[in-house]
């Protein structure tokens, strides 16, 4: 397969860049005619970020499984789609084929067909890294069905109201997922979220683990059987079909939840023909993706990284992706390397969570490694310290391979500012540059666009972008409104990112982190409002706020000031107690990393909490609080200072 839009060098770039600036119409008309379409659109781009209403390819016919899949059969039926590789080495690895690919979605879209999924449907994909949850993903986009995929790591409770934002029909999940040493128990935490709820029709399940299972008659099918019943009816004479769904270019493709500066979760929608349009372009551009590598992306699908760059993007490209069941350190910490030999990995991408991880163990699990497939390397989620960063280029890239330091978001559906690997320079720690159509802006708080250098002679602001993009959010699930204020509503005509960044004398952008109240830990983002809320819960707690600290491994660690009336037992114990109240309502991932129990917040006299004072005493900075004048009682911060962790 060719790829007529990829950039093969600087200038090009540059000339793209510009194209796609100037006449974006045209640019992305020309980018588009490399897909396969039902139907041409009467109109590229019709958008403002007032409202805001963003429509690309209007009036187009597609469905996005047919460019994933149907178009590369001819040439590339017997090629791998993906590569499997489960959570134990001593287990077969799987390589699906296109051909394979193919049928397997054919049976999946016929399987939700008979079990009364219809286009417009929200379709639960609560699974482990399997190959089914592929199949489950382009299953549901075959006919037209809105996933929501949830990251097995999640809660009952936060399932719970993931399924009543989204009025979720029917449920696909696993018995239990392997994650390293752990077995997660997915389908008896589904049954724990299923309770009071009145929503749900069908619960499918893929049997993985083998765990005893609760299975109630009338809503619980086994994934096996349901399958075997749709491959009867989908293939005759050795031919396998299951005609797509036409589909507007606007449809809603999925829902993805992400956290946000107040309590209750984000339902992020993409639809189907700008997301599939960016997360190819970008799959191709920034990896410099040649036909036949094996792209390795070691995130879960249940992130927003998963969706775009182990599913959608390498498969539109008609490439191979990778899979991986398990975690970077089982059974040992050399277990990355031991897959990028064993597939011939070409392309890695990583979290620097990760990266930062594995340099704790030292240089003994790369020993006798060879890594010289390996032709580029990666980094999402976070932006990657230097020191990470040179670690990964030594000992990883052998100084031989260029690393993609990738700045985007679940709302921007893609990458939006990184170096193009071999094409663009590097400098570690920045993004550096923006991809075509893609209008960077730093601006203050009055959303001034910034125009005075710092003493480093940089630009400092928050970032915002000036236009649309084809992988634009379209809307919130179910709440339009929530989507305007969060995202355009702070700045006039501009997406506010909730980042601040540097931008330098040659136009590279370095991203600072959240200026709101989200945290980012391990390169996800936690709402600081959702974990005080879940804290909150306990039955000792009266009070509590939580903010962010630098940390070795996770970059950024959660810190819980709490006001506790009534210990159980010693503070050790309490603070167990709490922070399994925490798991229970949120999911591990967003457990504090240390609690200090206080007698005290430091309020204004209007009641609200001084969080820049606790990101100081967080952060080990006691000299810098500021001015704590304003507080309705200044003596708590001395008090808290003295106990800090």
């Amino acid at each position: 397969m060719s790829y007529p839009f990829q950039i093969n060098s600087l200038d090009q770039y540059e000339k793209d860049y510009k194209a796609s600036v100037e006449n974006p119409e045209k640019f992305w008309a020309d980018v588009a005619g490399n897909f396969k379409w039902r139907k041409s659109w009467d109109k590229v781009l019709d958008w403002n970020f007032k409202e805001p209403k963003i429509e690309w390819f209007k009036g187009a016919k597609l469905n996005i499984t047919e460019n994933c899949i149907d178009r590369h059969l001819p040439a590339m039926g017997d090629k791998p789609a993906i590569i499997w590789e489960p959570n134990n080495p001593d287990e077969r690895t799987r390589i699906v084929t296109y051909n394979r690919l193919h049928k397997r979605v054919c049976q999946v879209a016929q399987m939700l067909t008979n079990n009364g999924v219809k286009k417009g449907d929200r379709v639960c994909i609560y699974m482990g890294m399997v190959p089914e949850l592929v199949y489950a993903v382009l299953g549901c986009a075959r006919i037209g069905a809105i996933h929501s995929v949830v990251f097995g790591g999640f809660s009952a409770q936060s399932i719970a109201d993931r399924l009543d934002d989204a009025q979720a029909e029917y449920i696909i999940t696993c018995d239990g997922a392997y994650r390293g040493n752990k077995d997660i128990p997915l389908k008896s935490i589904i049954d724990d979220a299923l309770i009071g709820n009145k929503t749900v029709k069908k619960v499918i399940v893929y049997t993985r683990t083998r765990t005893p299972l609760s299975m109630i008659k009338g809503r619980d099918l086994w994934w096996e059987d349901e399958m075997e019943h749709a491959e009867t009816q989908i293939e005759k004479d050795g031919i396998v079909s299951f005609p797509a769904v036409e589909m507007d270019a606007e449809d809603p493709l999925f829902i993805l939840y992400t956290s946000g500066s107040t309590g209750k979760p984000k339902g992020v929608v993409h639809t189907c023909a700008g997301y599939m349009l960016w997360t190819t372009y970008t799959f191709v551009n920034v990896f410099n993706y040649q036909p036949g590598e094996i792209h390795f992306c070691t995130a879960d699908i249940g992130w927003i990284t998963g969706h775009s760059y182990i599913v959608y993007g390498p498969l539109c490209a008609g490439g191979t992706s990778l899979m991986f069941e398990g975690v970077p350190t089982w059974p040992d910490a050399g277990r990355f390397w031991d897959i990028v030999d064993k597939h011939r990995v070409n392309i890695l991408y990583t979290a620097p969570t990760a990266i930062r991880s594995l340099m704790g163990y030292g240089l003994d699990p790369l020993k006798g490694k060879n890594l010289s497939s390996l032709r580029i390397l990666g980094t999402v989620g976070e932006p990657i310290n230097e020191e990470a960063w040179h670690w990964y280029n030594e000992h990883v890239g052998k100084k031989n391979c260029p690393i993609v330091d990738t700045w985007w978001q679940t709302e921007t559906g893609g990458i939006m500012i990184s170096n193009l690997a071999g094409i663009t320079g590097s400098k570690p720690g920045w993004a550096t540059l923006p991809l075509p159509g893609i209008q960077p802006l730093l601006v203050d708080e009055n959303g001034h666009e910034i125009t005075e250098k710092d003493s480093n002679g940089l630009l400092k602001g928050n970032l915002c972008i000036k236009s649309a993009w084809p992988s634009t959010i379209r809307t919130t699930y179910g709440d339009h409104e929530r989507c305007r204020t969060n995202y355009f509503a702070t700045y006039e005509n501009l997406y506010f990112t909730g980042d601040g960044a540097l931008k330098d004398e040659n136009g590279n952008y370095r991203i600072t982190g959240r200026v709101d109240d989200v945290l980012n830990v391990s390169g996800h983002r936690i709402g600081t409002a959702e974990v005080e809320n879940a804290l909150n819960m306990h039955a000792g707690v009266v009070e509590s706020a939580v903010v962010g600290y630098p940390h070795d491994i996770k970059g950024q660690g959660i810190y819980a000031f709490i006001i506790c009336n009534h210990m159980h037992g010693d503070e050790n114990m309490t603070r167990q107690d709490i922070l399994q109240t925490v798991t229970r309502i949120i999911g591990p991932i967003a457990k504090p990393d240390k609690i200090q129990f206080v007698n005290g917040l430091p309020k204004t006299r209007s009641g609200k909490i001084m969080r820049r004072i606790l990101r100081k005493i967080a952060e080990g900075d006691m000299e810098n609080v500021g001015d704590t004048t304003t507080l309705l009682d200044p003596s708590i911060v001395e008090e808290i200072k003295e106990k800090r962790i």
